[in-house]
């Protein structure tokens, strides 16, 4: 991974300062809020779910193969895995761990398997109501809103839906009760074989596979993915069986065919909008094994 291009000091500065400014109109947010002790049920999940601070998302990097140029890019070797060269601060390729190769690996293969199917479109986001599946009011995980239908209501849905969920990092909060009623057994083991890109949390996931790779991904890739999946989460969560219309999400009421329809052509939307951001990590991915020792 030696490096190739030169940023100069002006490009790379501004490229850093419009990361940061924009990054930090969710981290702000957020971290107001944990300062009050205040829960958020939709936009929480990007930075608890999900194990990458916000500082860490706030903080630009160019990704291997890049140079910074210029005095002021000495600071990056205050951080992890820089070097300074003829042509600038670089990445040092030695930083690309055995860990980080097959972490690449990983991700490359389970990728583009799932870039190879066609999006299935007919799940209607029924793994947030078999979530709570006859779960005790108080045991419920955003107890602190409530359902719109009430527990009961809740259930009757899920006993009168045919579920399909093939995303094992969301079959397994399924409730005791709800697993059995998944028509697939989603595993870790079969995770590259269930994948498909109709699915909202594996197009949110690209967020997480692009800081996996961290520091050897580009910023701009890592926060083009961390915005599609906040607006992935905001349907995700519009679905579910919460009232969340006090917090300005309407719901989408899949319990009924006109929401069932809204449902599916929001989730067509995002799988066709996450698709060239699968499409540049796999490019990615791929230059990175092939740069591997």
């Amino acid at each position: 991974m030696t490096a190739v291009d030169v940023l100069a000091e002006p490009d790379w500065l501004a490229r850093e300062a419009a990361h940061v400014e924009r990054m930090r109109r969710w981290t702000v947010p957020h971290q107001e809020r944990r300062s009050r002790g205040e829960k958020h049920p939709v936009l929480d999940f990007l930075f608890t779910y999900y194990s990458y601070r916000p500082s860490h998302l706030e903080r630009w990097q160019p990704g291997p193969g890049v140079a910074l140029a210029g005095p002021a890019a000495r600071r990056f070797l205050d951080r992890k895995g820089y070097v300074e060269t003829a042509d600038g601060v670089v990445l040092d390729p030695g930083g690309f761990t055995e860990g980080k190769a097959r972490t690449a690996e990983f991700v490359l293969g389970l990728l583009t398997a799932t870039a190879s199917r066609a999006p299935r479109l007919s799940c209607f986001g029924l793994h947030e109501w078999a979530m709570v599946y006859r779960e005790p009011a108080d045991s419920v995980r955003h107890n602190q809103v409530p359902l719109r239908l009430g527990s009961a209501g809740t259930d009757a849905v899920v006993e009168s839906s045919d579920i399909r969920c093939g995303h094992f990092d969301a079959f397994r909060f399924f409730t005791d009760g709800a697993r059995p009623r998944n028509g697939l057994t989603p595993s870790r083991e079969t995770q590259v074989a269930l994948e498909q890109p109709g699915c909202l949390h594996a197009n949110m996931d690209l967020f997480k596979w692009a800081y996996k790779l961290d520091p050897f991904v580009p910023a701009e890739l890592v926060a083009d993915a961390f915005e599609l999946a906040a607006e992935i989460r905001t349907l995700d969560m519009r679905a579910s069986p919460y009232d969340l219309a006090a917090l300005g999400y309407p719901p989408v009421r899949i319990e009924t065919a006109e929401g069932r329809a809204e449902y599916a052509r929001a989730q067509g939307d995002f799988a066709r909008r996450a698709a060239p951001v699968r499409a540049r990590l796999i490019a990615h991915c791929h230059r990175l094994v092939s740069a591997a020792p």
